[in-house]
């Protein structure tokens, strides 16, 4: 991995035209990492690919960034959105940093009748988003949506696309059975809370035509052990974890 710091921002980039920080970055660059004038900064900002740019500081307190050069090229990442169910804060923090790692393209929590969580706070989330996309190289930053009741969340998924529904019940198939015969690259995947689903939430979860019932083993999985797992079946399987690791090019032979 590279030594070089790495900031998302939500500027355009190009050559040339400076990228205002705004408080945090700026001291974040300057005073946790020491940089100086003209230090070098890998930034991304979803769509322009990523650059090589050179810190401006403009005070002890406030800085810019100036694109140089791109380094890479914009990727894409699989249509994969992982629904949750929230639960405690810490707990919660860790499915959004890990769900990020592993390469959805968005996070939409939902609210079940057995929720542990009343309310979410999106930009927090958002948050812990971000910074997991900075640390792992990823070129996008997954969007995490606001919370939404479960019911109005199936109403609003594609009737094309599946949505698989990690279900304990003892009739679902193994996920990764499901998957290797699968042909669909694009899909949703559903966790739900501590406490499972309602008789009425699983009622109404398999008269859907696109949810797929899946089981993840013999095993009661915690929520958030559930969702790394089943997001990692799918990326290995039909996902993009068959491509090769990007190399910065301080590291390419």
């Amino acid at each position: 991995m590279s030594s070089v710091s790495r900031l998302y921002v939500a500027s355009p980039l190009a050559a040339g035209d400076l990228v205002n920080l705004d408080d945090n970055q700026s001291k974040y660059l300057m005073r946790v990492m020491r940089l100086g004038e003209g230090d070098e900064v890998r930034i991304f900002n979803g769509t322009d690919g990523e650059w090589s740019a050179k810190l401006v500081p403009h005070s002890a307190k406030k800085a810019s960034l100036e694109p140089v050069r791109q380094t890479r090229e914009q990727v894409g990442t699989p249509d994969l959105t992982l629904f949750f169910a929230p639960l405690k804060k810490a707990r919660t923090d860790f499915v959004v940093e890990k769900a990020c790692e592993l390469g959805v393209r968005q996070i939409q929590p939902v609210m079940t009748e057995f929720t542990q969580s009343s309310r979410v706070r999106s930009d927090r989330l958002q948050s812990v988003v971000i910074e997991a996309a900075e640390q792992t190289e990823r070129m996008d930053v997954p969007k995490v949506q606001d919370d939404r009741p479960l019911h109005a969340a199936l109403d609003d998924w594609p009737t094309g696309k599946p949505l698989y529904y990690c279900d304990e019940a003892g009739d679902a198939k193994p996920f990764a059975r499901v998957l290797e015969s699968s042909e669909s690259r694009s899909a949703g995947i559903l966790i739900g809370p501590e406490g499972g689903f309602s008789p009425k939430e699983r009622e109404r979860l398999r008269s859907l035509d696109f949810v797929v019932p899946v089981t993840l083993g013999p095993r009661i999985l915690r929520a958030e052990t559930a969702a790394v797992s089943a997001l990692t079946l799918w990326q290995s399987i039909v996902g993009d974890w068959q491509e090769h690791p990007y190399l910065p090019e301080s590291e390419q032979g």
